[in-house]
Parts: structure tokens; C-alpha cells; sequence
């Protein structure tokens, strides 16, 4: 069987599989206080241009969003999210289990524009009862989105500004982050993106690493015992050294824009066969995520040998279908996925 599910499917690359192996018998203090930690959030604020930016890192990418936006938010508020906002459709209501509401607006193709942002807020606070609601504290967005699309730099300013009016933080999930900058389509940098949000974090999960994201705090804004909200919620590793020296990996010599540039490749490679074979598109990605509507007939054919996941019904019977390269895709799998298209 080949497997298109996700990009966590695999284990790690070999660069941080070989350094794990090389420093396993060193001995570091715990919970992410060893030299390994500090390298990495050394590299990582060069890599983002904030040299006096907060650097933490967490397990997992669930864990990393409900412990930000509960951190960050008050009592009484709210996160804005899009409908298909990873927080309010794939995390089991993690956010809301915190005490926090995720208050949706609409999605477009998994974004949401400044225009309607900045109407929801008109309309709450137009609401002479606002002071009985969940007050807007912060804005979600995910870069790319649930649907592998991108916002534009103008895009993600204009939502910068509409936060900035209102006083709200904008959180960027990064859980694939590496996948949208390395887009051919993006006009965003690293530096760009750090400098346009409150907070946001560099997934390592989906982007070679066995585990872990990083959390950045650009402007060295963290909240006031981060460290400690986030043991609170089990997101910190007893053994932060795992955390630290996949970090550090990834941020040597490039290679965390490396591999995610394969897996854009091994995308791009993906759509040509499958337009190739006739199979329309539900939505144009420009990422390592790719949706293609197929018939059941389709379906069951290719699932004698290939894995995907099956993302929506369609009225007249078809199923949007999501296939996903990562940084381990091989186009020996992409031609045998080809071959079998070309029989079914």
C-alpha cells in the first residue's frame, strides 16, 4: 500500500533520526532546559528575524493551539475562527474544554476575509446587550489553511489591521507552515509573517520531525508564565531535549525549507497526474494538499492499493477525496498512483 492520508505518516527524517542517535547517551537537564533547546530557539529567532522573540516548544499541534489561545485570552473571551478552522472542526472541541468559545465567520476556501471580520465586530459591539456575550479576544487563521490554501501578504496585513482596530491578537497555526512558504504561489517570507501576528508556530510534526511544534512570540510578548500554562495543559515534554534537537536540525543549513520544497514538488507532480487522468479538482491548492473529486467506482478501485482520505459527499454521489505529499513523498509512488489511475 502507498499512503496519501497526511504528511505525519512516516516517522522522521534521517538528519534528525542520526542526531537523535549521536547525542542519545548525553546528559541534559529536563523539561526543555538543556543546550540543545537553546540552540534551536537561537536558530529560530535568526531564521525569523525577532532576536528578542519568546521560543517555546510543545508537544503536539492541538496541544499548541489550545494552550496559546487559552493563555492569551481572558475569562470571558473568544477566539474568531474560520467554519473550517482546525480548532472548531478536527480538535474535539479542545479549545472550548479550556472554557474558551471558537466563534466562527464564513470560510472561503478555508480563509477568512478582513471585510467580514471586521463586519462581525461592527455587528457585536452594535449589540447594546454585548456586555451578556463572549467578547472577541483573538483571531485564528491557519497558514495554509484546512483546505491548502494561502493568504497573500496583503490579505493577512488587512486582517493584521482589522486586529490591531479592535485590539484582538492574531494567532497563525503553522502545523504546516513549511509547506506555505515554500509554495510557489506565496509572496510571504518567514520574516513577513513573524512580523504581521501576535503569535504563531512552526510545525515540526507534519514537517519531518517525529513530534513538536514551536511556539514564537515575535515581539517577545509571551504571557506571563507561559511555561507554566503549558505543563497545565500536558503539552510539555519531561525529555525537551527530543524537542530541541529536531529544532535545532531543522533549522541548520536550510533544511527545514528543503524538505517541505520536496514535498511542494512532489504536489505539483501530483496534480499533473491526476489532471493527466481527466480527475477534476474540488479546489485549486497551491500546496502539499490536494482535493480531487472521484466516483465510487474510482474509489474502490484505488483502495487496493492506495490510502486517502475521503474529505466530503457530494450530491450526486461523488466524494471529494484529499490526497497529501509530504517531505518523505517519493515519485516512485507518484507513478505508481499514476499507473493505477490509467486502470480505473
Amino acid at each position: 500500500m502507498i499512503s496519501f492520508t497526511c504528511d505525519y505518516n512516516v516517522g522522521a527524517c534521517p538528519e534528525i533520526l542520526h542526531r537523535l542517535a549521536e547525542t542519545n547517551l548525553d546528559q541534559e537537564p529536563g523539561y526543555g532546559e538543556d543546550r540543545f533547546c537553546e540552540s534551536a530557539k537561537a536558530r529560530i529567532r535568526e531564521a525569523v528575524g525577532c532576536p528578542d522573540a519568546d521560543v517555546f516548544f510543545l508537544v503536539g499541534g492541538t496541544q499548541t493551539n489550545s494552550t496559546v489561545i487559552s493563555a492569551m485570552l481572558k475569562g470571558y473571551e473568544g477566539v474568531i475562527a474560520a467554519e473550517t478552522g482546525h480548532i472548531e472542526v478536527h480538535e474535539a472541541g479542545a479549545v472550548e474544554f479550556t472554557g474558551h468559545k471558537v466563534l466562527t465567520i464564513p470560510s472561503h476556501q478555508g480563509k477568512i476575509l478582513a471585510e467580514e471580520l471586521k463586519a462581525y465586530l461592527e455587528r457585536f459591539y452594535a449589540d447594546e446587550a454585548y456586555s451578556h456575550m463572549v467578547f472577541p479576544g483573538m483571531v485564528y487563521i491557519s497558514f495554509p489553511t484546512e483546505y491548502g490554501t494561502l493568504y497573500s501578504q496583503e490579505e493577512l496585513t488587512r486582517i493584521r489591521e482589522v486586529c490591531l482596530q479592535y485590539g484582538l491578537s492574531l494567532f497563525i497555526d503553522g502545523a504546516r507552515l513549511g509547506y506555505g512558504l515554500m509554495s510557489r504561489e506565496s509572496d510571504l517570507d518567514l520574516h513577513e509573517l513573524a512580523s504581521l501576528c501576535d503569535v504563531f508556530y512552526i510545525g515540526g510534526t507534519k514537517v519531518g520531525a517525529l513530534c513538536g511544534e514551536a511556539v514564537v512570540f515575535p515581539g517577545g510578548n509571551a504571557p506571563a508564565h507561559f511555561f507554566t500554562t503549558i505543563k497545565q495543559h500536558g503539552a510539555l515534554l519531561a525529555k525537551g531535549r527530543l524537542l530541541g534537537i529536531q529544532f535545532d536540525t531543522l533549522f541548520t543549513d536550510g533544511l527545514y525549507f528543503r524538505i517541505s520544497r520536496h514535498a511542494i514538488d512532489m504536489a505539483q507532480e501530483l496534480k499533473s497526474i491526476f489532471h493527466k487522468a481527466g480527475i477534476e479538482f474540488y479546489i485549486d491548492s497551491p500546496t502539499n494538499q490536494q482535493f480531487v473529486i472521484l466516483t465510487p467506482n474510482q474509489i474502490e478501485s484505488l483502495r487496493k492499493e492506495v490510502l486517502f482520505e475521503i474529505w466530503d459527499q457530494l450530491p450526486d454521489g461523488r466524494s471529494v477525496v484529499r490526497f497529501v505529499t509530504s517531505w518523505a513523498t517519493t515519485k516512485e509512488q507518484l507513478s505508481r498512483l499514476e499507473e493505477l489511475l490509467a486502470t480505473c
